[in-house]
């Protein structure tokens, strides 16, 4: 279904909500720049990192087609478990998931609550940035304790430039990709205006900062589109 969430006017901020569930998987391939290269990179990366103890997480999991991808290329049997706190993605994982006869487990809870088991890898993508910075290190702390010592946390998010003009130019450049996807300037400006104070993106480095305050020993990016970028941290 094609994203038509902000042709109207928004009367509350951007959330995870049966509206945008429904066009989800639209949103993403035309929202984000590049989006089945990054997922492609994390894909062959997870498949990479996968160790003894045989278990991905997907933080932030939406719809599930992340997870569904990876495992279509196992090899081994791996648990493959997502989580993510919006009962309406949920609802479209599930769907996807009887479609493709998965063995794939989805969890309702609050990734900043949840009792992660020792794990090979964990993935987020996008979804740092919708936590709020005082509480947001708490997280990649529960993730480097749950990781073995050869394990990956892989995580996507919007970066911002610490030069202002610099910073501004990106944006723009995102905004004209957005408008050659379809989106005129009216749906450009409304979802800006809903993920106002939503969506705190930090600059590449503090992103990498963050990781090596929280457990990691290495931490950079393997894919970057103008305020777009990949990373991977090492345990």
């Amino acid at each position: 279904m094609k994203d038509k969430v902000f042709k109207k006017p928004i009367e509350k901020q951007f959330e995870f909500d049966e509206d945008v569930a429904a066009v989800f998987d639209d949103m993403l391939e035309r929202s984000v720049p590049f989006y089945k290269t990054s997922q492609e990179i994390i894909k062959a990366l997870t498949l990479k990192y996968i160790g003894e103890h045989f278990r991905v997480y997907d933080l932030g999991c939406s719809t599930a087609s992340l997870l569904l991808d990876i495992e279509r290329d196992l090899v081994d049997d791996v648990e493959l478990i997502g989580v993510d706190n919006a009962k309406a993605m949920l609802t479209q994982a599930h769907k996807k998931l009887e479609a493709f006869n998965s063995d794939i487990q989805l969890v309702y809870g609050d990734i900043l609550e949840y009792d992660y088991k020792d794990c090979d890898v964990v993935i987020s993508n996008y979804t740092l940035q919708f936590i709020r910075p005082l509480i947001r290190e708490t997280l990649l702390k529960r993730v480097s304790d749950a990781l073995h010592v050869k394990g990956a946390f892989i995580f996507s998010e919007k970066v911002i430039s610490s030069n202002k003009r610099l910073n501004k130019e990106l944006i723009d450049i995102y905004y004209d990709f957005k408008k050659e996807q379809g989106y005129s300037i009216y749906e450009i400006m409304q979802k800006r205006e809903a993920l106002e104070n939503v969506l705190v993106p930090y600059s590449e480095e503090e992103n990498i900062q963050m990781a090596k305050r929280n457990g990691f020993s290495h931490c950079e990016v393997v894919f970057r589109w103008a305020n777009f970028a990949t990373f991977i941290a090492l345990k």
